[in-house]
């Protein structure tokens, strides 16, 4: 849902800042459960633990989401150069048990270091995903635009009606509720009201400038395709679920004008 909406996703990273106190640690205490686990034959490599309470639900969740962060550091870094699993469950045990090899003072000085490093990688890759989907989706508009029914706007947003609407057309003043689903020109869903089974009402200069211009175009009752460069949608950024440079496109159907 809010996907279309003007947010930006700050990068995922294990190491946010430099100051990082070893009390934090604990926050990572569940992930314990799900490294010492690993290769002891369950389908995913750790041991099938019962699960009876919800702070054994909680412990499991938090040892995934660390997972996760863990996969993107190499995923950043490069293949091979991602953390040794064993010495990080060790650095929790011994930090649990108050006996860390490090200082707090060399801890702060390992993790800004490579927080840096990290970042840069990070800021690296995203940089050449988003040159790389620029002229990918510039192909995919220019060949868009020759479609049947397909028009172009002054600002280069692409739609097409599939059925006009009979009531007004919202201003930048208004509010819409809309049904709609969200695609990458690959075809992949990363966002859907549909789905949901629920519409959505926002303001209309409260979306991506696509979005914005594109509902202008709509009566209520109407169903828009909506095809937007990414200078229309996210840019560089990307989003939730979108790479950076991606051009959208949008089933939009206008539910009605107002709360």
């Amino acid at each position: 849902m809010y996907n279309i909406f003007v947010i930006s996703r700050p990068i995922n990273i294990l190491i946010t800042h430099y100051k990082f106190k070893m009390k934090k640690l604990l926050y990572f205490i569940p992930v314990v459960i799900f490294l010492s686990a690993c290769g002891n034959g369950s389908t995913g490599g750790g041991v099938a633990l019962p699960m009876s309470s919800e702070m054994d639900s909680v412990s499991y969740a938090y040892g995934v989401s660390v997972s996760e962060s863990l996969n993107k550091i190499e995923e950043d870094m490069g293949e091979g150069k991602g953390m040794d699993v064993n010495l990080f469950k060790n650095g929790i045990t011994e930090g649990v048990a108050g006996s860390p090899r490090f200082t707090e003072e060399q801890i702060q000085a390992i993790l800004g270091a490579f927080g840096q490093k990290m970042q840069a990688a990070g800021q690296k890759k995203k940089q050449e995903e988003g040159l790389k989907n620029v002229a990918i989706g510039e192909d995919y508009l220019a060949k868009n635009k020759a479609k049947e029914g397909v028009q172009v706007t002054a600002s280069g947003l692409q739609y097409k009606v599939i059925q006009e609407g009979t009531g007004a057309m919202p201003t930048l003043e208004d509010k819409v509720t809309v049904h709609y689903t969200g695609k990458l020109i690959d075809g992949t869903v990363f966002d859907s009201s549909v789905q949901r089974g629920q519409p959505i009402s926002f303001a209309v200069t409260g979306v991506i400038k696509g979005w914005t211009e594109g509902l202008q175009l709509m009566k209520e009752g109407a169903k828009y395709e909506f095809y937007i460069p990414s200078g229309l949608a996210y840019g560089p950024q990307g989003n939730q679920g979108i790479p950076p440079n991606s051009a959208l496109f949008f089933e939009v159907d206008l539910i009605k004008i107002g709360e």
